[in-house]
Formats: C-alpha cells, structure tokens, sequence
C-alpha cells in the first residue's frame, strides 16, 4: 500500500511535540532555534546520540541552537515540515519525493559516508537461511515485511523489483505487514517471525554490527539498482540568506557520526532533480504523485 496524498498532510501526534520555538521569526528579527526532523530507521533515542554532534557543529557554525526530531514515522516528519514546525530534514529519498507533493520543501545537501564511499546505495531483500528462500521465486507463498509505505529502499524498490520479477507482492505473499523500521526487519528476520523482508544495506550492516542480526544467518534474495542518498532538505520558505548559511554549515561538517549512516565523509550539494530516478519507479508501479488524493 502507498500511502495517499491526504494521509500524508494528516496530523501526527509525535509531530506535534516539536518546541512552538521551532519557528522562523520575521525576515528582520534574529531566528532563535533551528529544528532538524529525522526519519526514524532506528530507535528514536539512538537517532538523537548518533546525530548529536552534527546538531553541535551546526549550532556552531550557524550560531544558534540546533535541536533534533525523530517522529514516530516518516509521514510525522514531512506533516512537520509542511506545518512549519520544523525548518531542516532528512529524509528517505521516497519519502522527499512524496514529501514535495504536499510540502514546500528542496533537497540541498547529500551525505557520503566513510564506510560507503559513496552518495548512493542499495536495497536487499533479506530471508533466514534456514528458510530455503535463494531466490524471489521462492518468496511465493512467504510472509513478508516492508519498512514504510514511504520508505525507498523499504517499499518503493524492493516492490517495484519484485513486479520486474514476475511476483505480484499483492498477490503472492501469504502475508504482508509492515515493520515499521529497517531494525525491526532484520530483527524479525533474524528471529523467523517473518520469512523475508525489505532492507537498506547500510543499515543491515549497521544492525550486524550491533548485534541485532548475523550475517551468517542470512541471505540475500534481491539487491536493487543504485539508489540516491537520502537528502537533508529545507522548507523553500526560509530566507534565502539562512539558506545560504544552512547549506555552507552542513557542507563544512566532516568526520562526524551522523544519524543512522555512521561517519561521515562530509556532505555534497544536491537537487531535486537528482530524485527523479525515484518518481520514474514511482511510475513503474504505475503511481501517479502529483494526483495522490
């Protein structure tokens, strides 16, 4: 299921929490705080530690306080960002996409991280190895967990790679639920409560290394084309000047934990253009974003 336009721009009850603060003061007053949501791939707690230093270099570098928020999915972020109530976010790149539907947002800055190299990444489908599960014509029959209705590498390309495959995901899993979190897909897997699921790979390796799944109890049914990086995006409304200042902030920063993506290279600018290669699998699953009602 994809979510529709109008779920997206409903209220969400851990959106409301972001401090009243959190707003832009007029273009001539001094803006006091800067809010940046996160999108919940991991414990909510766990998101803030890993981001903290992030949040400290941009207070620094802008001069101001910078106060982090993990709503409870990634629909709580973008109904966030559309009511104002936050200025700066990192998004999944399905979820941007979705997002500039119903919020006045740009993408502006993209992370590379140490251990990737890279602004892009892969989704995998994931089964237990004692599941018998080697190949997407196995999962037939299967149950099966995505991410987010709204996650990339946890709906959007694993469900459009299934389709290219041959398998109605509809259809031919004997069950479909959503996890709600990366995490909870490689813990469900790992566990046999589902047979397979969707997944980032650097996430999975982050779940590995935290000792939430074993990589010698898992296999890897489906790897996906090279995805774009999740983006850090601003609402278009800010003043062009802070833009500016916003931008150069997260583009000095290196060498630093940064949400759910480890150590970070540094950032790169980017556009949103640079996402339409996630609208053109959009339409492969025949969805039309700018008539979600």
């Amino acid at each position: 299921m994809i979510p529709t336009r109008r779920k997206l721009v409903t209220g969400i009850g851990a959106a409301a929490t972001v401090a009243a603060t959190a707003r832009w003061m007029p273009a001539q007053a001094q803006q006091q705080v800067l809010t940046v949501g996160l999108i919940p791939s991991e414990d909510s707690r766990a998101m803030i530690a890993n981001s903290q230093a992030m949040m400290d270099k941009l207070s620094q570098a802008l001069g101001m306080p910078v106060k982090p928020f993990v709503a409870s999915d990634y629909n709580g972020v973008i109904e966030a960002l559309r009511s104002k109530r936050l200025d700066v976010a990192y998004l999944g790149p399905f979820s941007y996409v979705l997002g500039t539907t119903v919020a006045d947002i740009e993408a502006f800055a993209v992370a590379e991280t140490k251990k990737a190299g890279r602004t892009f990444y892969h989704s995998y489908i994931i089964a237990h190895k004692d599941s018998g599960i080697k190949t997407v014509g196995d999962l037939k029959g299967k149950t099966f967990a995505f991410v987010d209705p709204s996650s990339t590498s946890g709906h959007l390309f694993p469900k459009a790679g299934l389709m290219k495959e041959g398998l109605n995901p509809d259809k031919d899993f004997s069950r479909v639920l959503f996890s709600g979190s990366h995490d909870a897909s490689a813990i469900s897997v790992q566990n046999r409560k589902v047979d397979a699921a969707a997944i980032a790979d650097r996430i999975l390796d982050a779940a590995v290394t935290r000792g939430l799944a074993k990589r010698e109890d898992l296999v890897i049914v489906w790897k996906s084309d090279p995805i774009p990086e999740s983006p850090t995006v601003w609402r278009k409304d800010l003043p062009p000047d802070l833009k500016k200042r916003i931008q150069a902030a997260f583009l000095e920063v290196k060498d630093i934990p940064w949400s759910d993506q480890g150590q970070l290279n540094g950032f790169h600018p980017t556009n949103d253009a640079a996402y339409d290669v996630i609208r053109d699998a959009a339409k492969a699953l025949n969805l039309d974003l700018k008539k979600m009602k």
